[in-house]
């Protein structure tokens, strides 16, 4: 599928691309010391690939490792990189004073999120009259929610058992469902036709202390899953009574004890759930820009990475990626661009694109019309790597199918840079693979309209059969199970390993060289860059449009992953 989709590039697109000799070269090009890539400037492929090298590039990652190791969580104690603590605050601090010594001109831009986070690991068992933990992750997940519960299990109206062949129960979802449930016990709800929000809302407001929410059971609703709380009109909540979700086999089994129990007289279940969690909805984070003084300001370059981490120091994803573009920006301080460079740190990504969405919908019209380009550089250090090259057409890196479309100003100039970075691989005798800018910071830009392209290396959770075939390596992860998919390091609250030690300084040198490459030559693109003010200024005026449908892309694409009902 990949090689299918890497040959469909129109020749109109293909002219500016061509490859002129002495502007690219592999990263295998010789040795140069640091001193003589600090003197010069390095405007063109030639001269600024070579001068990516690793102990520059380590050198950051050992930065950013300390400040985490400096800055625990308040939540967990863990080292920490996350926004809205401690952590990210110095790693932004840490970014802006190294492009202030590089001459850029920094601004660091302030918004409001919802801070959420564990303090310890949720638990959630059985006391009686089977004594049992569920694994968290296996048998179980917490929803965003906080709180302790001791008591009796009773289930909520609604329950369909057996289940329909699609989705039918209404579990939960009046409070006509919790007639004559005795306030305090744990109310066990089916999945089925309304959010989770509306149904952990209603078992609150009859006196529930917690909430286990069961898979279905219908064909694809049978699994543990994770699911999303928010209202009956798509407004995110956090309850103060835990809620947890469960496989539909372990609802039934308990619905069943339950049932017995009431038949027999006896003591019903009683379950133990616990989220202990530190919320605050007023919480700040932060956005480094760092712009070029020289580039015509009419034509910019975004050049951007997202530095906050999730559930620990997040060196991996993403101190790998912040780190790629902060030494780019450092080794392209003297250059004089055609185009301003405009680079940018973003915060919340791992929230929801907290930042990068924050940062496009307060430019101008005016201020979006001067954007041509964004390159987003998101995780490029993976031990057991792939090598995914954004586009726009391409298939989600997740749910590996095509989700999001967008229109042709937008896709066919993303893909000029897309093809720099093919031809760079191709260099260097590497494969790739394209992967969608959905759940990425330039899906933003995407969506606003800007063309896009970026690089990354995948997570260290599931690599497949197909890309071992591609780039070698092992199906699976990183950090000791290697040949299953346990969900890795990152992104994982429990595990807290996404370190130095998470991370490949080799991977990361080729991968910062060829977003090198293809960052020095949009910055002195005049093709592609030229049309940006009238492309733009259209896009705005559809942007509205374009928004409403990516907001339910990603509502789809919640729902495959954290559904909301």
């Amino acid at each position: 599928m990949q090689e299918r989709m890497r040959w469909r590039v129109p020749r109109a697109w293909l002219i500016p691309l061509c490859v002129a000799a002495g502007l690219f070269v592999p990263s295998s090009a010789g040795a140069i010391s640091s001193a003589a890539c600090n003197a010069r400037a390095n405007d063109t492929p030639g001269k600024l690939v070579p001068c990516i090298q690793t102990n520059d590039l380590w050198s950051h990652m050992q930065a950013l490792q300390k400040i985490a190791d400096d800055n625990p969580s308040p939540a967990d104690g863990h080292p920490s990189r996350n926004s809205g603590e401690p952590g990210y605050k110095a790693s932004a601090d840490y970014v802006a004073n190294v492009m202030k010594k590089a001459g850029y001109d920094v601004t660091i831009q302030p918004y409001k999120f919802t801070y959420y986070a564990y303090q310890a690991p949720p638990i959630l068992s059985e006391v009686s009259p089977t004594a049992h933990d569920y694994a968290l992750s296996s048998e179980w997940n917490p929803g965003q929610s906080t709180g302790t519960a001791n008591a009796d299990l009773q289930p909520a109206g609604g329950i369909v058992i057996p289940p329909t062949p699609t989705p039918s129960s209404s579990s939960g979802c009046t409070s006509a469902d919790f007639n004559g449930f005795v306030p305090g016990r744990i109310a066990l709800i089916q999945r089925g036709t309304c959010t989770f929000g509306t149904k952990v809302l209603n078992a609150q407001g009859a006196g529930a202390s917690g909430v286990i929410v069961f898979n279905e059971g219908n064909p694809g609703r049978t699994a543990v899953f994770s699911g999303s709380l928010s209202d009956a009109n798509g407004n995110p909540i956090i309850p103060t009574i835990p809620v947890g979700f469960v496989s539909f086999a372990t609802g039934n089994d308990l619905y069943t004890q339950y049932q017995n129990a009431v038949q027999a007289n006896t003591a019903l279940p009683h379950m133990n759930l616990s989220i202990k969690a530190l919320v605050n909805p007023n919480a700040d984070d932060y956005n480094v820009i760092a712009e070029s003084k020289t580039g015509d300001p009419n034509h910019v370059l975004v050049v951007d990475a997202h530095l906050d981490a999730i559930y620990g120091a997040g060196m991996l994803d993403n101190g790998s990626g912040s780190v790629t573009i902060l030494d780019i920006a450092q080794q392209m301080k003297h250059v004089h661009p055609r185009n301003k460079l405009r680079f940018i740190w973003f915060g919340g990504e791992e929230l929801g694109l907290f930042g990068s969405k924050y940062y496009v919908n307060n430019l101008t019209s005016t201020e979006l019309s001067h954007i041509g380009y964004d390159l987003d550089s998101d995780v490029t250090a993976t031990p057991n790597y792939v090598i995914g090259i954004l586009d726009p057409a391409a298939p989600d890196f997740f749910g590996r199918t095509v989700s999001t479309t967008f229109p042709s100003n937008v896709y066919e100039p993303s893909k000029v840079s897309r093809d720099q970075s093919i031809q760079f691989f191709d260099s260097i005798g590497k494969n790739h693979e394209l992967f969608s800018p959905v759940g990425t910071d330039a899906f933003s830009f995407n969506v606003a309209g800007v063309p896009a392209s970026g690089l990354l290396t995948g997570q260290d959770c599931c690599k497949t059969q197909d890309e071992v075939n591609l780039f070698g390596g092992t199906v699976g992860n990183y950090e000791g199970n290697l040949g299953t998919s346990d969900g890795g390091c990152v992104d994982n609250p429990f595990r807290w390993c996404d370190n130095l030690s998470n991370n490949d300084p080799r991977v990361l040198t080729f991968m910062s060289k060829a977003f090198a490459n293809t960052t020095v030559r949009m910055a002195f693109d005049k093709t592609v860059m030229s049309s940006s003010s009238a492309r733009a200024a259209k896009a705005r005026a559809a942007f509205k449009r374009r928004a409403m449908a990516a907001k339910r892309a990603r509502a789809a694409r919640a729902a495959r992953r954290f559904p909301s009902r």
